[in-house]
């Protein structure tokens, strides 16, 4: 068989085409594991050493704020890094930025600083991006037809290491109270060291880069010649511009990632207020997790066996339930457990699906550039839903906070309904 067109780092042969994939995606699955390992490590006790350093409890929810306001500000700078050099050299560096946020932590923990704290918390926030960014990698040499589960298998993998991560932030910190570094603070050392173990085996492992490849693959072809005005952000934002669908995919992630996130950062306290303890709502946001990341690989099944408008239906759907059942369940725990859960799913069908036509929808040479503006949007729409939900509870309820996160998806149902079936 005659080899296929090459990427920049060698020939790629088609018939190789369906091991390369099984091999990145493998790779992909393992610095999944380790990255998101990494951020609910460090995370687990991000509030409480954010309460240490400054004294008090109102600034402790800042620590958090501060690593979404980070991964949001990096998607762009990482996107145009993986737009010009591929998928390997930007992940790479988000990595690294995220272990040396994560040391920043440590030395503000040690130095009792709590500005710098949020400097390092900021930075910790690459990792996240890593993490976000790893999905599109999976879909870049990713079958059109399989689109949909490539990026739900790497998106289950997150679920591997958030669930592990709360669980050794206990030991991580008993195992620096020897070193003078406050107990809160071992996760983030931790975590540091697995966000560089991904860098490495990201920078020895994932060749040919996903991205150059599929580039190379796509040369020639009319979408290629399409897509010939350059892969800056510039163009980027002009390939959404000039697709209905990007857009409907662009307000898919962005809608169903700042209801989620919104929802869910009240909930604790919700239930707090409804005489729920510690276990208890560790308990109901352990099968919010679940729901987000376990079922991912059905979201990408039926994303790409019913089509990427559907399960946007779903996830319409399933998050309007969920704010259903969490608004009016009241003093029932089990209530808002339920809707937790479907929280999660909603959020997986909306992340999964829209994430699927993103891809779908621009040209090759566009898409890293267009997927890191989809990064930033959710991210940065996350954050300022994350503030406005403590505003709302304390001003009107949270049954109210669950109403406006309802109405968030009604652009979305409308978009959903009034675009093509198929085409750009």
């Amino acid at each position: 068989m005659p080899p296929g067109p090459s990427s920049a780092e060698g020939p790629v042969a088609a018939a190789a085409l369906p091991s390369l994939r099984r091999r990145i995606t493998a790779v992909l699955i393992g610095t999944q594991i380790l990255g998101g390992l990494g951020v609910a490590i460090g995370i687990a006790l991000a509030s409480v050493l954010a309460q240490q350093v400054s004294g008090t409890e109102a600034l402790s929810g800042l620590a958090p704020t501060s690593m979404v306001a980070g991964t949001a500000l990096l998607s762009m700078p990482l996107a145009a890094l993986m737009t010009a050099r591929g998928r390997r050299p930007g992940l790479v560096l988000a990595y690294v930025i995220g272990a040396a946020g994560a040391g920043v932590v440590v030395l503000a923990a040690v130095a009792g600083s709590f500005p710098l704290l949020l400097v390092g918390m900021a930075a910790f926030g690459a990792g996240s991006s890593a993490n976000l960014q790893a999905r599109f990698a999976a879909a870049d040499l990713a079958e059109p037809a399989h689109r949909g589960r490539a990026i739900s298998t790497v998106v289950w993998a997150t679920t591997i290491g958030a669930v592990l991560g709360p669980n050794i932030a206990a030991p991580a910190g008993r195992s620096v109270t020897g070193l003078g570094v406050p107990a809160a603070a071992g996760p983030f050392l931790w975590a540091a060291g697995v966000f560089l173990v991904s860098a490495v085996m990201v920078a020895l492992l994932l060749r040919p880069d996903p991205l150059l490849t599929a580039r190379a693959l796509a040369a020639g072809t009319e979408e290629d010649a399409q897509a010939g005005r350059g892969r800056s952000l510039k163009a980027g934002i002009r390939a959404v511009r000039e697709s209905p669908r990007a857009r409907l995919a662009l307000v898919t992630v962005t809608a169903s990632h700042t209801t989620m996130v919104s929802i869910m950062s009240m909930t604790p306290v919700a239930l707090s207020h409804h005489g729920a303890g510690i276990e208890l709502i560790g308990l109901v946001i352990s099968g919010h997790i679940a729901g987000m990341y376990a079922f991912s690989p059905v979201m990408g099944w039926l994303s790409d066996k019913l089509g990427r408008l559907s399960v946007i239906g779903l996830a319409v759907g399933l998050l309007s339930c969920a704010a259903l059942l969490a608004g009016t369940a009241g003093g029932s725990h089990v209530r808002t457990a339920a809707g937790l859960f479907l929280l999660g799913l909603g959020w997986s069908a909306g992340l999964v699906s829209g994430s699927a036509l993103l891809t779908d929808s621009v040209p090759q040479a566009a898409r890293a550039a267009v997927q890191g503006l989809s990064d930033l949007t959710m991210n940065t729409a996350a954050g300022i839903g994350g503030a406005a939900a403590g505003l709302i509870v304390a001003g009107a309820g949270y049954g109210w906070l669950n109403a406006v996160g309802a109405c968030l998806l009604l652009p979305l149902a409308v978009l959903a309904l009034r675009s093509p079936s198929k085409g750009r």
